[in-house]
């Protein structure tokens, strides 16, 4: 992985001109180095990360627009403009868009570990996905997606 490089990444763009269609949410990824990961997200009324764990990274959310419920260790809360969600390591987390308009939001993770390469994997799999290759998929890259309540 190459060294984090100084300089701005102008509002709207991603490093590189990417730009992720993750499950529905658009991810513009903002700053890469093998410390820490960044991204801006945009999350449609309806759209949401099912309950899943990180075992190797702290994630950070900052919220910029709108309403996050958020379901953290099994207890739910919500997140609104201008809070920071805190995801420590191994702590199972949710996140769900319940309203009707869209959340924006800045997403960092440290380190970085393989969350960009899982971003590459499952960009443009489209909201017909099948859920068992993007479970798949994710705990190859770190990410451990938690069984549905009624399958336990």
């Amino acid at each position: 992985m190459k060294p984090m490089t100084a300089g701005v990444t102008k509002a709207g763009d991603g490093i590189e001109g990417i730009t992720w269609n993750i499950l529905g949410q658009v991810y513009v990824p903002k700053q890469l180095c093998e410390s820490s990961f960044s991204w801006h997200a945009t999350l449609p009324p309806g759209t949401f990360v099912p309950p899943h764990i990180h075992p190797t990274q702290e994630e950070f959310i900052y919220m910029l627009e709108g309403r996050l419920d958020l379901v953290l260790d099994g207890k739910e809360s919500f997140a609104e403009a201008g809070d920071t969600i805190r995801l420590p390591r191994g702590i199972p987390h949710g996140l769900f868009n319940h309203s009707d308009a869209n959340v924006k939001c800045v997403f960092w993770v440290a380190p970085t570990q393989r969350l960009y390469d899982l971003f590459w994997g499952i960009h443009n799999l489209g909201p017909g996905a099948d859920p068992a290759e993007v479970v798949a998929l994710s705990a190859q890259h770190e990410v451990d997606f938690l069984p549905p309540p009624d399958a336990k």
